[in-house]
């Protein structure tokens, strides 16, 4: 059994994490709502942008543009998204285990890494890397998205590549978060397989040509993508934080009251001990 003095140590020390939990449970609470309403607003222009390509696309044909053009998925490259930081639950464990079980099927893969946790998991094996951004959550912005857009693009124009998918956590509520794998290059169109249909009785009046518009649009879709994924990430690392925080709290409460009972009842045995050790002492004396 434990002593008294260590009793009182443990929950000193479990009260201290409860304090510290509690702390980063508001922090993430508060950075949360503001990431939430990022990643809904971004939504809305992610979807129309997509809806106009995908109108685009099926007027011009797949091979109007070398970013829809199908190709036989040879050679893959796979961005996966985790967060820069730990102690969120499973949120980063789920993507680096999606990611490894897709590896597997894959003829020849590459990675781009964004956040921390899969920078560090993936650089210590064997998985060629194509490039890695580091704390690229301390300020997610539409400039680096288009950065990293734009070298994915050009990767995939130049031929290194055969298709591009994405790895990460949608954000649908506090308490939810999807993971999901899309492919983010070549760009599908309507009537391809399915995943990317334009809204039912949608028609847009183009000037100048479809063909122009394009060319331009394109690259601003997949920048779009990147941006709105990792909007999506952001949030959803905030989400599965804030809970695994509030767990935490509630777990090192029991913990203390569980540490105090026993704390009471050696407290309580001691004393006890103490009373029989005196009344037996006064009972030799008067014998």
């Amino acid at each position: 059994m434990a002593s008294l003095l260590d009793l009182r140590r443990r929950i000193r020390s479990v009260k201290n994490i409860q304090q510290i939990t509690r702390a980063m449970k508001m922090i993430a609470a508060g950075r949360l709502r503001r990431a939430q309403e990022e990643a809904m607003q971004a939504r809305p222009y992610s979807e129309a942008l997509r809806d106009i390509v995908s109108n685009l696309a099926q007027r011009m044909g797949e091979r109007s543009h070398p970013l829809l053009e199908p190709r036989e998925e040879k050679r893959v490259l796979l961005v996966v998204v985790t967060g820069d930081k730990g102690l969120c639950g499973s949120f980063n464990t789920n993507v680096i285990r999606r990611t490894t079980k897709e590896i597997a099927g894959f003829e020849e893969v590459e990675l781009l890494l964004l956040g921390n946790r899969a920078s560090e998991f993936f650089k210590r094996r064997e998985i060629p890397i194509r490039d890695s951004y580091t704390s690229i959550f301390s300020g997610v912005d539409a400039d680096t998205a288009q950065e990293i857009a734009s070298d994915i693009s050009a990767a995939f124009t130049d031929g290194e590549y055969d298709a591009v998918y994405v790895v990460y956590n949608q954000f649908v509520s506090v308490l939810r978060q999807d993971l999901k794998l899309e492919r983010l290059l070549p760009l599908q169109s309507v009537g391809g397989d399915g995943e990317a249909q334009a809204v039912e009785g949608s028609e847009y009046i183009f000037e100048p040509a479809p063909s122009d518009i394009l060319e331009a649009v394109v690259e601003s879709y997949v920048g779009s993508q990147i941006f709105r994924v990792l909007l999506e990430s952001q949030a959803s690392e905030h989400a599965a934080r804030m809970t695994a925080m509030d767990s935490a709290t509630r777990n090192a409460g029991e913990l203390i009251d569980s540490l105090t009972l026993s704390y009471n009842r050696s407290r309580q045995t001691a004393i006890t001990t103490e009373l029989i050790e005196v009344v037996s002492g006064a009972q030799a004396l008067q014998g």
